[in-house]
């Protein structure tokens, strides 16, 4: 189910990693998708209260941890890898 909410499709997800040429595209396009994929499950789900909400982007978080951990960064701190949270 692609995402209806407007406010999301309007929205440019990681614009700042994107422009920083340090990250390259294809890693934050896998961050932009796992922020997509909550996206969609919290339109499909409809959590009805914090704790529903925040057991969906707790699968997102570790989704980060795969992420770095795919790329070589085992010793990733999850904690470290969300920090900023701007999201």
């Amino acid at each position: 189910m692609p995402v209806s909410n407007q406010q999301i499709t309007e929205h440019a997800f990681l614009r700042s990693l994107y422009r920083d040429d340090y990250y390259p595209d294809h890693v934050v396009d896998l961050g932009k998708a796992i922020l997509l994929r909550l996206c969609e499950r919290v339109e499909t789900e409809h959590p009805a209260d914090l704790p529903a909400l925040y057991a969906l982007t707790e699968a997102a978080t570790e989704d980060f941890w795969f992420v770095a951990n795919a790329y070589g960064f085992a010793d990733a701190d999850v904690e470290e890898l969300i920090a900023v949270r701007d999201w």
